[in-house]
């Protein structure tokens, strides 16, 4: 079964869905539905992927919608911390290129933060903040 969190949390400036469960055809259209949704208030998200255990086709495809509306928003989607399984699906499905994969939340906000260009002492200070300021976000959340 498919549960997600849509707490406050937020991660260097994006907003941060938590899957976990399985995201399957049952449960790929409202996934589209609430990304399309979050990518209309605030089009910077990253799903964090570490408590899905399963994806299908249908899945990946919720999630590729889920970028396409972030970026015609202005933004972005990011994927974090997927576990074995799920990489293996997103491969086999082509996904990897065409999808931003980072091993955890922390990284992809820092991968965010450091396209903005510029000198790369600062794109590394950049990251260390946003490292810091996300460890501490995830601190303090609420659980999910």
């Amino acid at each position: 079964m498919f549960s997600m969190g849509l707490g406050s949390r937020e991660c260097g400036g994006h907003v941060v869905v938590a899957l976990r469960g399985e995201l399957d055809l049952a449960d790929a259209a409202d996934v589209a539905v609430v990304l399309g949704t979050v990518a209309a208030l605030e089009p910077r998200i990253i799903v964090d992927l570490a408590g899905l255990e399963f994806i299908d086709a249908r899945g990946v495809a919720a999630l590729v919608l889920g970028r396409k509306l972030s970026r015609r928003a202005g933004g972005d989607l990011l994927l974090a911390a997927p576990q074995q399984r799920v990489l293996r699906v997103l491969a086999v499905t082509r996904q990897l290129d065409s999808l931003s994969v980072h091993a955890s939340v922390e990284e992809a906000a820092a991968s965010a933060a450091g396209r903005g260009g510029g000198r790369a002492d600062a794109a590394e200070a950049r990251q260390g903040a946003v490292a810091a300021h996300c460890h501490a976000a995830r601190n303090a959340s609420l659980p999910g």
